[in-house]
């Protein structure tokens, strides 16, 4: 899976890196793959790697874990939305 195309942007604020990890996530089949598209694209981007690292030591994560735990919270956090959905659903 190549996003090479889809990612040609600058990351000019934090959120538009938070945009990107999304995306990524979005159009992976798993975060085992997202997390291995995004570590290509590090390779690849000297102003992503810059941001990233920023990032990382904004949200005191080490490099290593900090795509990773971004994954863990987005999809914990839309797991907890469609279980808010199901309980109100389960209350009419």
């Amino acid at each position: 899976m190549s996003l090479e195309n889809t990612f040609a942007l600058q990351f000019t604020t934090m959120e538009d890196l938070i945009e990107f990890f999304i995306t990524i996530l979005k159009q992976s089949d798993s975060v085992d793959i997202a997390e291995a598209e995004f570590k290509r694209q590090l390779v690849d981007d000297a102003e992503l790697r810059r941001q990233y690292r920023e990032y990382c030591r904004e949200n005191g994560t080490s490099e290593k874990r900090g795509f990773l735990d971004f994954c863990e919270e987005y999809v914990e956090n839309q797991d907890s939305i469609w279980e808010s959905l199901s309980d109100y659903d389960n209350q009419e």
